[in-house]
């Protein structure tokens, strides 16, 4: 089999990831990504330009939420507190 150049998740999986690797175990929380927004003229030449937006990722990381949804988990059942106590 190939070695994998490129591995991908699913919101719900980085959601559960960075749960278990805060050590929250209570509460819904979600994914939230922090956008930067730049403006610049591009194109294929001087003459032949365009406005264009330029989008960079801040930051990537968990918000509480209201409600579970396809961003948003609930802590005590993805990490429950039992996994903690059956590591000691």
């Amino acid at each position: 089999m190939p070695e994998a150049s490129q591995i991908s998740f699913s919101h719900r999986e980085i959601v559960e990831t960075l749960l278990k690797r805060q050590g929250i175990y209570e509460g819904i929380w979600g994914l939230f990504v922090k956008f930067a927004l730049n403006a610049s003229n591009i194109g294929p030449s001087q003459t032949e330009v365009l406005p264009a937006a330029i989008v960079g990722v801040v930051e990537i990381g968990l918000q509480k939420f209201d409600h579970e949804s396809n961003i948003a988990v609930d802590a005590a059942k993805v990490n429950p507190r039992l996994m903690e106590a059956a590591k000691k």
